[in-house]
């Protein structure tokens, strides 16, 4: 009996601990004590990691560079550069910490080159629309990313979610989203390279449509081949997410005059001519690096909802975090969007421990 438990959870390869499928999103097993020290960690790395990228994002998309007081247009250039960079890291880490182990049960590469379609389109969308929305207004935008997830999840996979799910949802989207109207300024305007709120939104809606069914997909391969830990699938998105990139962004421009899209060789160029504009986009892939290993991690042991809202307060705290720097202090409003939010989660990880303890009580 110990030896079929094990084969059905147990620590797989990298050290990684494998969810039993019963036990997805529930943080594994261990103590409550544990499992809410092992959310921190993934809440504290996702934090870190992706606010100071967000700071290098709208640097990169506001700032003017060198004597002629240059935009860098080439925004897309980034998800290119944060794929590569991505690919490596998870490279070293799967010759790092799984040299000579098998790679039986393991979702093969070919299986991520569907979802990598829209994990390349999805980011993309959400980059470009800073050209035309103000960042809080993006934020605004992408505050209820973790619907569409749910929406993805129930629709695609017939996963089922509670009515207090649906609500925790709604107060973490709800929160940063009254959050982010009440931070909205006129004077970010001025900084946008082609003013369009109907574009930009539209952007970011259709970022948060592929974004669901990326973190759905991720879910099911997961489930499917329980041995995949998060470097197979951070290899695997990034990947393809490369040769997606590089066919639009390096190929496409040779094929066709005028590309309208993105060309890489301008990027390039910039970049050599700034080389400050170099500096911080590996910064901000070297973020994008460290930042993927933490989701992919909460993926695995939270699933992907968990993820989502994590991801969603972590914008809202880099609104947070700009407000303290810049001195402004929160209003009344703006702290009872403070409150909302985190009630969200508090409830949401109440849920969780709830559900795992019902599940232990009956076995």
């Amino acid at each position: 009996m110990a030896s079929a438990r094990r084969g059905r959870g147990g620590v797989g390869v990298n050290g990684v601990v494998r969810p039993r499928p019963r036990d997805r999103g529930d943080g594994g097993g261990g103590s409550m004590a544990g499992r809410v020290a092992v959310l921190a960690f993934c809440v504290a790395g996702i934090w870190s990691a992706y606010i100071y990228q967000g700071v290098l994002q709208e640097t990169l998309s506001t700032k003017r560079f060198g004597p002629e007081a240059r935009r860098f247009e080439h925004l897309a250039f980034l998800n290119f550069a944060q794929n590569v960079v991505c690919f490596i890291w998870s490279f070293i880490m799967i010759k790092l910490w799984s040299s000579g182990s098998s790679s039986a049960g393991h979702a093969p590469l070919w299986k991520y080159w569907g979802v990598s379609v829209t994990n390349t389109i999805g980011p993309t969308m959400g980059i470009e629309a800073l050209k035309y929305i103000s960042y809080p207004a993006q934020v605004l935008a992408k505050s209820s990313k973790m619907i569409p997830v749910m929406l993805m999840g129930t629709l695609l996979y017939g996963v089922k979610y509670t009515f207090p799910e649906y609500l925790c949802t709604f107060l973490v989207a709800g929160g940063v989203s009254s959050f982010a109207l009440l931070k909205t300024s006129s004077k970010t305007i001025k900084k946008l390279a082609n003013p369009n709120a109907p574009l930009g939104y539209a952007l970011c809606f259709l970022n948060l449509a592929f974004d669901g069914y990326t973190n759905s997909t991720q879910d099911l391969i997961k489930s499917r081949y329980p041995k995949t830990n998060p470097w197979d699938i951070m290899l695997g998105m990034n990947l393809w997410g490369t040769i997606y990139n590089a066919v639009i962004m390096f190929v496409a421009p040779l094929l066709f005059n005028n590309w309208p899209y993105a060309n890489g060789f301008e990027a390039v160029k910039f970049c050599q001519e700034n080389p400050e504009v170099a500096w911080d986009i590996f910064l901000f892939c070297l973020c994008g690096a460290v930042g993927q290993n933490f989701i992919f991690l909460t993926i695995s042991r939270f699933g992907s909802l968990t993820n989502t809202t994590i991801t969603t307060t972590r914008k809202f705290m880099s609104i947070v975090v700009s407000s303290v720097i810049s001195g402004n202090p929160l209003s009344p409003k703006q702290w009872g969007s403070v409150v909302m939010v985190f009630s969200g989660l508090s409830i949401q990880i109440y849920l969780k421990w709830k559900k795992k303890k019902g599940r232990e009580h009956k076995e």
